[in-house]
């Protein structure tokens, strides 16, 4: 069997979960079949069972076009490049709406059996406006087109099913939950301190640790508003970069340089580092903060608990099947808004609540290091990408037969 991935993001170009998952999917999926990749990007491998190619993303044809079409019109163009080639593969399975008009494409033009994994869904982040403009409109229709003309869609969680049941129009039977996994052999403690060192972290001292982009969707800024009913020892690493748009870059900055005023333990590191530098932090964190407003897995969640440390996340989407509230972690109740943009509608009270639960955990070492090593456990049993590959690849022959 040869499964065709058409994705944006693929290495040495990742920033975001998703392509996180996909690198790894694509992986560990070669080693039970011909896994052929196309991506965005300069790319070219070929080993083993594994393929993988770039397409240029950025078109000069667009260089004097409106900054927030030029994505979409680059996207656009990419996925009917990747379309050029021969599409030989039995199954097309695509990765968000970057790549999903190359599934629609592929489908129409040579009849392949398409497969859509809902990584995320557009009519749940509406702050995707600020970064596209108009162009939302597109990304929009390219993802409930892509949905419902696919022959199996896998949802990342179980509310994620419900969410896609919700706002397209699909067969439920259509749907399989098949969650993300992680490498467990790469994802684990390590004495390494060199990048502690480099930002100057103080290893005598607790801190809690934020991983990702700087977007309304990760609700960094409740962490950083959460700052000042943080115990005063205890430090704040936030290494968040890749904003979606200027302006959330610039609020992150105000945002920062306000909380800096008061206390000089906060370190922002303004960049995504590569992954033995983050794991560096995961395993030295006390806690670990993940403050989404909206998540339909949050795989940074996962490589927390695979590193031992105990979470703090907000209780929304895929978060609440990830982490066990009391065992593996803490969750934060987040009482949000009925329609989009879903944002607690009390930001003060949440970000009171975030500060509470990472407080507790770093006054109680007992039930911290117990909530890591059942982190640990549970990441072993749930989430370990052999047995998840094996998942993709028994709905891949179910939809070849």
């Amino acid at each position: 069997m040869k499964v065709l991935f058409y994705t944006k993001e693929f290495p040495p170009y990742v920033y975001g979960g998703a392509g996180v998952v996909v690198e790894y999917l694509a992986a560990e999926l070669a080693k039970i079949m011909e896994i052929d990749v196309r991506c965005f990007g300069d790319q070219n491998e070929n080993s083993d069972n594994l393929t993988v190619k770039g397409f240029s993303y950025d078109n000069p044809v667009f260089d004097q076009t409106n900054d927030k079409l030029k994505a979409v019109f680059n996207s656009l163009t990419t996925c009917i490049q990747m379309n050029a080639d021969d599409v030989d593969a039995d199954i097309v399975h695509c990765h968000t709406w970057y790549a999903q008009f190359a599934g629609i494409v592929a489908k129409l033009s040579y009849g392949v059996p398409l497969v859509i994994t809902t990584h995320s869904l557009e009519p749940l982040r509406p702050w995707k406006r600020e970064q596209l403009g108009r162009g939302y409109d597109t990304s929009s229709w390219v993802e409930k087109t892509a949905i419902e003309m696919a022959d199996a869609i896998i949802a990342v969680s179980k509310e994620t099913k419900e969410d896609v049941l919700k706002y397209f129009d699909v067969d439920k039977d259509k749907i399989k939950v098949i969650y993300n996994g992680i490498n467990l052999e790469e994802y684990v403690v390590t004495q390494e301190t060199s990048t502690l060192d480099r930002y100057g972290i103080d290893q005598l001292k607790p801190f809690v640790l934020f991983v990702g982009r700087i977007t309304r969707q990760k609700g960094i800024i409740h962490l950083v508003n959460a700052i000042k009913y943080i115990d005063p020892e205890t430090q704040i690493i936030l290494c968040a970069g890749a904003p979606d748009t200027p302006e959330i870059a610039k609020e992150m900055e105000d945002s920062v340089k306000e909380v800096k005023k008061d206390r000089d333990n906060v370190i922002w590191i303004d960049e995504m580092l590569p992954k033995k530098e983050v794991i560096q932090l995961y395993s030295h964190a006390d806690v670990f903060c993940c403050p989404s407003i909206y998540e339909p897995f949050g795989i940074i969640n996962v490589e927390a608990m695979a590193c031992e440390t105990a979470v703090v996340a907000s209780a929304v989407g895929g978060i609440k099947e990830v982490v066990v509230d009391g065992e593996t972690g803490i969750l934060i109740s987040l009482d949000q808004q009925d329609s989009a943009p879903f944002e607690p509608i009390d930001p003060e009270k949440f970000s009171k609540d975030l500060a509470e639960g990472v407080n507790k955990l770093i006054n109680n070492k007992e039930l911290r290091d117990a909530m890591a090593k059942k982190g640990r456990k549970r990441v072993e049993d749930t989430f370990d990408w052999s047995a998840i590959a094996k998942q993709h690849k028994e709905l891949y022959k179910s939809l070849k037969q």
